[in-house]
């Protein structure tokens, strides 16, 4: 499966979308004769530009002036119309709807009255239905993208002047990996936003892949402090171990009782760890302690490491990077006398139930753990080997 990796190191915008999907080499044809469809009359054209000494495609929408404002229904109806492939129409659909939801919600007015001005331009039009296309005529089937650089400072808007990020910026990206670095500008756009958290289906770190070519799209400025691009990489789902960076976070208790670890783990792991494990560890003053070790990817490592501060007696902790290797897993389901388990099972053949499954069967059913998973070994062994 081909998937696609947005590095949003310089932000995101719509521009910076679909020249990075021209560049890594979506035919250029194809999307102008996509766009054009939509009647907007706008013009296109594409530039190879440098951008602090590296060369990219800065993408063009040219057209004249509009003053009306445009609703969502009239934009569905436009994009609906449009000589495009049905999976492209939904997409950028859906983008739209994920963008006027957030300005909903920030100017506090229902849905079907968001005046889609600034979005609603021709140019944001192009731009959302562009990079739907340019997924599509890539083959690509899976998005991911990095946390995403907001900028910082101002933007002039409709609406006077705004903090970076601007308010529906802010609204799109809730509970996504995000920070500022570089120039006091707009880094992230609405548009770039919406298409981010819309077609990608995570954020953090590059997902295990075989890369076969890369694309660069150029945004509007050309910084001193870093390159003004948007990277894509293009390449297969890997079917090699999987490789992924996490953030260790670890602290040394020697004052809380294990009811007290107990109940941290439980909320660890429920708040999206990765796994966390205790270990015995002899302190100074030879008082005998726990180190608490949890994996976390790493945009969640600050809200674990708020729950390792309120859950436990520490004053203090370490938060490191590692790689961690995973083989690739899938998960089938087996039935036993008793009901259905879910078994683990890892590329090299491996196998396991699932604990949490054994045990409500058990509890459910008054019989032995080990019973339900001598079952649940058993029924995958005679349906699978």
């Amino acid at each position: 499966m081909k998937i696609g990796y947005w590095d949003a190191f310089s932000g995101i915008s719509g521009d910076m979308a679909v020249g990075s999907l021209i560049d890594a080499g979506a035919p250029f044809a194809e999307v102008v004769a996509g766009l054009e469809s939509l009647g907007t009359g706008a013009r296109f054209r594409q530039e190879r530009v440098r951008r602090r000494g590296f060369v990219a495609t800065k993408f063009y929408v040219d057209f004249e002036p509009q003053k009306h404002h445009r609703h969502l229904p009239r934009i569905e109806k436009m994009i609906e119309a449009a000589d495009l492939p049905e999976a492209v129409k939904q997409h950028a659909i859906q983008v739209f709807l994920r963008l006027g939801e957030a300005e909903a919600k920030v100017h506090g007015v229902p849905l079907e009255e968001v005046h889609f001005h600034e979005v609603g331009a021709v140019d944001s039009i192009c731009d959302i239905v562009g990079a739907c296309l340019g997924l599509h005529l890539l083959g690509i089937r899976r998005a991911y993208c990095s946390p995403l650089n907001l900028g910082s400072g101002s933007v002039q808007t409709e609406h006077g002047r705004l903090p970076v990020p601007a308010p529906a910026t802010a609204e799109l990206l809730a509970g996504k990996p995000v920070y500022a670095d570089g120039p006091a500008c707009e880094l992230t756009t609405p548009t770039g936003a919406a298409l981010a958290v819309t077609l990608c289906a995570g954020f953090g770190a590059m997902p295990p892949m075989r890369i076969s070519n890369t694309g660069y799209g150029a945004g509007e400025k050309d910084f001193e402090q870093q390159a003004n691009l948007l990277r894509l990489v293009v390449g297969e789902d890997s079917t090699s171990q999987e490789a992924a960076v996490v953030s260790v976070i670890e602290a040394n208790i020697d004052d809380a009782s294990p009811q007290i670890l107990g109940y941290a783990m439980e909320r660890l792991l429920s708040a999206g760890a990765l796994d966390v494990s205790f270990s015995p560890l002899w302190m100074k003053k030879n008082r005998q302690g726990v180190l608490l070790r949890v994996l976390a990817a790493p945009e969640l490592q600050e809200k674990l490491a708020g729950i390792v501060f309120s859950e436990t007696t520490t004053l203090g902790l370490r938060i490191t990077r590692a790689e961690r290797r995973v083989q690739p897993r899938k998960t089938v389901e087996v039935k036993t006398p008793h009901g259905a388990v879910r078994m683990k099972v890892s590329a090299d053949g491996a196998f396991a139930p699932e604990y949490e499954d054994c045990r409500r069967l058990a509890s459910e059913n008054n019989v032995p753990l080990k019973q339900i998973i001598q079952e649940a070994n058993y029924a995958y062994l005679s349906k699978f080997q």
